[in-house]
């Protein structure tokens, strides 16, 4: 508990400052202000760098999820020759530096002609995410008894009702958990994104990124508050639905 404790203090440390009223960050805070949360909301940079995160979390994510179920009931039900050989592509992403990541995107995007597009940024999100998708998938597939399927075809189902009726709620827990992952890890990402990105495109951590990089900010912190209270309530609200620690 005490460990758990101390590597929560840092977040605190950003909380609290962002109620700063002084425009330098100061611990403990020079008074309480929510005039930061104000600026943050209201600067059409930080308003378009969110919509465009949320863009590409939100698409990489579905795009994950299904490619990620898919491509974990082939390799599960040994339905694609070389299973082990696909498990360890699938899962490179999460081996390799994120630097250098982007930096062989960027290369590979220079040749090809696409870099600096949305969709070139949309599909190298879905290389980053995927990995996340197919590993709580296999693992939720693990824990599915093969007699239930095999009791919905005997019964008559076709394979797509039995996939939908029998498999599908089974592996939710693990769904959850993955699109989770891949949400956040593609809203976060600064190392892949940020070789990518074209002079008038930036996404929320690319922007706090390069603003901490020219002073502090209260309003860096501000929005840093915003992205961690935010995420704690998802991962409370996905806990309470689905338990999806068990799939992790």
């Amino acid at each position: 508990m005490a460990v758990v404790i101390f590597l929560q203090i840092p977040v605190l440390v950003v909380m609290l400052a962002a109620f700063s009223k002084t425009s330098y960050l100061t611990i403990p805070p020079q008074g309480l202000t929510t005039q930061w949360f104000v600026q943050v909301l209201q600067d059409p940079e930080y308003l378009s760098a969110t919509w465009t995160s949320l863009w590409l979390a939100g698409g990489s994510t579905a795009a994950s999820l299904v490619l990620g179920l898919a491509g974990a009931y082939a390799i599960h039900h040994r339905m694609v020759p070389g299973a082990s050989m696909l498990t360890s592509l699938l899962m490179a992403p999460l081996v390799l530096p994120s630097v250098v990541l982007g930096v062989a995107l960027l290369q590979y995007y220079t040749l090809t002609g696409v870099r600096g597009s949305l969709a070139g940024l949309l599909l190298s999100h879905i290389v980053i995410t995927l990995p996340y998708v197919v590993r709580a998938s296999l693992s939720s597939l693990t824990s599915l008894d093969p007699a239930l399927e095999s009791a919905s075809k005997v019964l008559g189902a076709d394979g797509w009702t039995t996939f939908r009726l029998i498999t599908l709620p089974q592996v939710k827990p693990g769904l959850v958990a993955g699109g989770l992952f891949s949400f956040i890890t593609s809203l976060d990402n600064v190392p892949v994104t940020v070789f990518l990105l074209s002079a008038s495109q930036n996404t929320l951590p690319v922007k706090i990124f390069t603003s901490v990089e020219h002073g502090v900010d209260p309003r860096v912190a501000a929005i840093s508050t915003l992205l961690i209270v935010a995420t704690a309530v998802t991962m409370l609200l996905a806990e309470r639905w689905t338990g999806f620690h068990k799939h992790v």
